[in-house]
């Protein structure tokens, strides 16, 4: 096991997970954004240098034992015997505290569930489709519905971003938005008072996440503007345009595909583990 903290080997990782898109997607985000400044204080761990089989991107320090939110890391493999031996070696993940694992990889539940389940920990996992567009370049340009300006949300709005958010509500998540919003790109479409209409924020992934519309502006294509013009800023940024939308949201999901996004195979797990600690404590 080893955390890699050489910029060189970091390029060459970055150059590596490209070759494997889309499928590495989540760790592709985090390592651009760990070259390009580090602003969520994320690491990488590989199980091994440099043919590594296995590597999850986390937050770097000590985090909280009872935040999944903050306690979120992405994982991908090549080699799925090399994921299992690198979650089972000591030191690399606390399983006495709340994490939460994602990835777009099927063995990723399959590992968590075999360990937790020798462990007697708890999962929670939920699944999303992943979308992600080859080419942003493609879209139509946007255009701001009359009266509508595009704008950008400040610390004052992380209220509103917690209260709307569907996993939010909680200190914890205030916490987390506040952090994502202050940290990395997002899109505000405002009314002609300034007020935030629909945004999108982006987080340590570099995925697309809390896409969302005021109820009273919905059905205006106000959403449609917001994810271009994010698709755009991505791309300007050399980062991939992608994010992971509930099953069963099919108005988003028929959105995503009218803007050129293709819904990869499979779905995306988010895989809480100890789900019983996050819900506890402030």
């Amino acid at each position: 096991m080893k955390i890699l903290t050489c910029s060189a080997q970091l390029q060459h990782l970055e150059g590596i997970l490209r070759k494997s898109l889309p499928l590495a997607l989540p760790v592709f985000g985090a390592v651009l954004n760990i070259n390009r400044g580090n602003p969520g204080h994320f690491e990488v761990l590989v199980d091994k240098w440099p043919e590594f089989g296995a590597m999850l991107a986390r937050p770097s320090g000590e985090v909280p034992v009872n935040d999944g939110y903050w306690n979120t890391q992405a994982a991908f493999y090549r080699d799925l015997g090399a994921y299992r031996e690198l979650l089972e070696t000591p030191g690399c993940l606390r399983w006495d505290a709340a994490f939460t694992l994602i990835g777009i990889q099927d063995g990723l539940a399959t590992v968590s569930q075999d360990l937790a389940g020798r462990k007697g920990v708890e999962l929670d996992i939920v699944e999303y489709y992943s979308y992600w567009h080859p080419d942003p370049s493609t879209v139509p340009e946007p255009r701001p519905a009359p009266g509508v300006r595009v704008g950008s949300l400040s610390p004052s709005h992380v209220d509103l971003l917690n209260e709307t958010w569907p996993y939010g509500g909680n200190a914890r998540s205030r916490r987390f938005l506040a952090e994502i919003l202050g940290r990395f790109p997002q899109v505000c479409l405002q009314d002609g008072g300034g007020q935030p209409i629909a945004w999108v924020l982006t987080d340590h992934f570099g995925t697309s996440t809390h896409s969302y519309t005021l109820p009273e502006h919905r059905r205006r294509g106000h959403m449609q503007v917001a994810l271009t013009l994010a698709a755009q800023r991505a791309q300007a940024r050399g980062f991939p345009t992608f994010g992971h939308t509930a099953l069963g949201n099919r108005p988003m999901q028929r959105l995503q595909e009218l803007l050129g996004h293709q819904r990869l195979p499979g779905v995306c797990c988010y895989i809480l583990h100890n789900p019983g600690l996050h819900r506890d404590g402030p």
